[in-house]
This record gives structure tokens, sequence and C-alpha cells, in this order.
């Protein structure tokens, strides 16, 4: 096996291609990519738990492509993409030395993505020939950082992987349309977001945001975790990390009266969860505003 779990690749002699760049950097962006090559043909097949985005990468390489009954034959140019949602059945064939760029995408994070973006419950599009040249190029950067062990840091990474998400929320899925059973909708979440942003200093409950949207805590953390993809504690943490970083990189105020300002316990609150979800150390978040302003000029 090869890649994330749920996917196997071979080449036809049955030996395992080669990646040049696997992986992500320390964090918890939902985003990780692979870039693979094998010799003479390569041989595929995919029940996966993640979302996989594939683009061919190799000139002249015919591939062989079957999903949800429909099959493709062709040499696809730069830019063509194939998604495979997590859970559905893909598998395939490649005729020649194939070189492709694949991304893997937690289905939580992108449910989370999907939320901010207004689109609560958006299904992820399945299809086995598409083209976005703009993906392409994110995609590229990914694995070109992951080649290079992640050198611009992997806020950085963050910030390429969101985007790569952001375009697959806006031109890659569908809406929820209508009220569905056992989710939030978008004005709920709206004005989920809009107390938690009002109240960001205070302690939040569950009980509080359960009350704006209707139901009991109980049901409420359910539909909320079903809809956006985390518990509302950690949205909550996300929210407020947001807020964070901004404040950091704006300058105005000391890292003691971010985590304050953030709803934070104290300044090692705030570094443990930056950490963990963003892979830096406040201080370099903080070194983070100057190293993206040289890179503009």
């Amino acid at each position: 096996m090869i890649g994330p779990e749920g996917l196997q690749m071979a080449q036809q002699d049955g030996g395992l291609p080669r990646t040049s760049a696997a992986g992500k950097p320390p964090g918890e962006s939902g985003v990780a990519v692979f870039r693979v090559r094998c010799q003479r043909g390569l041989s595929f097949s995919a029940a996966p738990k993640k979302h996989l985005i594939w683009f061919p990468t190799s000139p002249q390489v015919r591939y062989e492509c079957r999903m949800a009954g429909q099959a493709v034959d062709h040499v696809p140019p730069a830019g063509t993409l194939a998604i495979t949602p997590a859970g559905s059945d893909s598998s395939g064939d490649a005729v020649g030395n194939a070189d492709l760029i694949l991304v893997a995408i937690e289905p939580g994070q992108l449910a989370l993505v999907a939320a901010e973006a207004s689109a609560p419950g958006a299904q992820l599009s399945e299809f086995l020939l598409g083209y976005d040249h703009a993906l392409f190029d994110l995609a590229r950067t990914l694995a070109l950082e992951s080649a290079r062990e992640y050198s611009n840091g992997p806020l950085f990474w963050n910030e390429v992987a969101s985007g790569f998400m952001d375009s697959l929320v806006a031109r890659h899925s569908s809406p929820l349309k209508g009220a569905i059973r056992g989710v939030l909708g978008k004005d709920e979440l709206g004005r989920i977001r809009e107390y938690i942003m009002s109240h960001l200093e205070q302690d939040i409950d569950v009980a509080s945001l359960a009350s704006i949207a209707g139901r009991s805590p109980f049901y409420f953390t359910r539909m909320f975790a079903r809809t956006v993809g985390i518990t509302p504690h950690r949205y909550i943490v996300h929210l407020r990390l947001q807020r964070a970083i901004e404040l950091i990189r704006n300058g105005q105020y000391g890292l003691a009266e971010v985590a304050l300002y953030t709803g934070f316990a104290d300044q090692s609150h705030l570094t443990r969860w930056m950490r963990r979800v963003h892979g830096v150390s406040l201080t370099q978040l903080g070194t983070d505003k100057g190293i993206r302003e040289e890179r503009r000029q």
C-alpha cells in the first residue's frame, strides 16, 4: 500500500511506485500530498477514508479509470483532475511511465471549510475527468513544499492547503439543498458563529449554543459534529486561534494579552493549542508576519 488508507497502488511488474514527496508538516491542516512516480504502468484501486484528488502530470500517458459505473480512457493534459470522495470506489490503470500528484483530505476538515464558507453539508463531487488549472497549481505547491521538507514553514502550508480546500468547496462540491434532518442549516451556523465571536473572551458552554439552534445540548452536539466535522468545543478553539493569529500578526498586543482577549486561560494554554493545530510556536508566528512581507517585495 502507498499513500492514504484505503488506496492500493502497484506497478505492473508488481513493485511499489516511488514517492518524491509524501505527507504533511506538523499541525492539523487535514491535507496530505503524495507525488507518485512509476515505470512500465500502474494499477490502482481505492475505497478511501479520505477524499482523494488526483492530478496526472506525465505527458502522453494513457489512463483508464473507473468509478460509480462510469469509465474514461484518455491521455490527460496538465491541469486535469479526478475526484474520489471518501467512501467511493474507484480503480484504474496507466500505460507507460505514470507521474501524478495525489492530495488526500480529511472529510471533517473539508466539512469545516464548507461550513466556514456558508455551505454547510456541501458534498464533494464525484467524477473521473475535470479541469482546474488553478487547483493544479496549488497541488504542485503542496508537493514542492513537501519535497523541500516544508522550508516555508507549517503556516505557509496551512494557507496553501486552506486555499486548496476553499477552491474544492467553491468549484467542485454540491451545496446542501433545503433542510435535512440531523444537519444544521446555514442561518443557524451563522448565528452560532456570531455568538461565539462576540463572546470570545468569555467561557462559552454548549448549552448556550444549543439554545441558539433550538435543540437540546446532546442532540445539538451530534448535529454540529455531523455538519461541521468537529465538536462545538473544537470549533470554538478554531475561531479563537483564528483571532489570535490575526492579533499576533497585527503586533498591537503582547502574547499574554492575546491569550486573554481570545479566551485562553493563559499564554501557555494558547501556545499548546497553536502547536497542536498549526504546528508552530507563538514566537514563530510572530516572525511569520515579517517573512510574509519579505515574500511580497
